[in-house]
């Protein structure tokens, strides 16, 4: 990261073991996106003149999106779906560093739901905004140019490459739904927990088992 951009991030300790975290956790295409949507992320909320944009609550925004795919990492693959375990994790590390128990639960939902398109968009501020800078790092210039985000985006991706984010982190999650050791390449352990039915890694395991040759990003990547 330049210096520029860990200037950018709030000066706090909360954030500062966060980052560190994230960086120690997760592969460098999922570190770079998890980035990338704290940008946008404050981006929009700069732009709406939201409180998550102040001091104050900044901090919360950053670790709600810089901890977002921590329950895609290997450390974090309990027997939850993978965003359950990243909400945990990111409260945990609030709680950790004495947040109160209402910012540590207001981050744990935005965490837990950023993959639930139409209940993130309403439950919550931070949800909201966790969930928009989630879904513009993953679409297309037309969805960004609409937003007015499209630029600022396309410099993002500069500092922090892209790296083939999509398969990253189908792969990461498939993987857990389907409970593949390093050695092994076929699903043959699946586990329930890991990817229900209507959940989003459920919706990426059943389109690998109906695709099974398929290489390459995911055919349900975008279903979220």
């Amino acid at each position: 990261m330049s210096q520029e951009l860990l200037d950018s991030i709030p000066q706090t300790e909360v954030c500062s073991t966060a980052l560190a975290l994230a960086r120690d956790v997760l592969p460098e295409p999922l570190f770079n996106h998890s980035l990338r949507v704290f940008f946008i992320a404050k981006f929009f909320a700069e732009k709406e003149g939201s409180e998550w944009a102040g001091a104050e609550k900044l901090p919360l925004l950053f670790v709600a999106t810089v901890c977002h795919d921590l329950g895609a990492s290997d450390l974090y693959n309990g027997h939850q779906r993978f965003e359950v375990e990243g909400a945990d994790a990111a409260q945990q590390h609030l709680h950790t560093h004495g947040a109160l128990d209402s910012d540590a639960h207001e981050v744990w939902v935005a965490i837990a739901l950023h993959t639930s398109n139409g209940i993130a968009e309403r439950i919550s501020s931070l949800a909201r905004l966790v969930r928009l800078a989630v879904k513009t790092d993953f679409s297309p210039a037309a969805f960004r140019e609409e937003l007015g985000v499209k630029d600022y985006a396309s410099q993002l991706e500069e500092r922090l490459p892209r790296l083939g984010i999509e398969q990253a982190l189908g792969d990461a999650v498939l993987k857990q739904a389907a409970k593949i050791p390093d050695h092994v390449d076929s699903l043959t352990w699946p586990n329930p927990d890991k990817h229900p039915g209507a959940s989003w890694p459920g919706i990426l395991l059943r389109a690998h088992l109906e695709n099974p040759t398929h290489e390459g990003v995911n055919p349900a990547f975008y279903a979220f």
